[in-house]
């Protein structure tokens, strides 16, 4: 198991652990440049959203993830951890109804039609 692979499957767990909501896993390889994997949960507070958000963080942190981000710092409505290799989106349930990251990401996306 690679160290990515590794991470992926500990965050997923963390996340788990921490009562995360709805942990859904998206494999981007071939579909974006922007990262490997993405993981979306949902949190039950704006509170909930912020620790899940840290704990992220701090464990990419500890792990070697250099130039790990927390975005959306100021809304209680959505975190995005940023681990270069892993985004981490942590929504409460009705942004992340809202959004459809799970739908937009889950279809095959044509590599003429990713512009990033």
């Amino acid at each position: 198991m690679d160290k990515i692979s590794s991470i992926h499957k500990n965050v997923i767990n963390l996340l788990d652990a921490n009562k995360a909501l709805d942990i859904v896993s998206i494999d981007l390889d071939g579909k974006s440049s922007i990262a490997d994997q993405m993981i979306i949960a949902s949190g039950t507070s704006s509170r909930h959203i912020q620790a899940l958000s840290e704990q992220v963080y701090e464990y990419l942190k500890k792990n070697g993830v250099k130039n790990c981000k927390i975005e959306g710092r100021e809304s209680n409505d959505w975190k995005l951890v940023d681990g270069i290799d892993l985004i981490v989106h942590i929504f409460n349930p009705e942004k992340r109804k809202f959004y459809e990251l799970e739908k937009i990401w889950s279809e095959l996306i044509p590599k003429e039609k990713v512009i990033i």
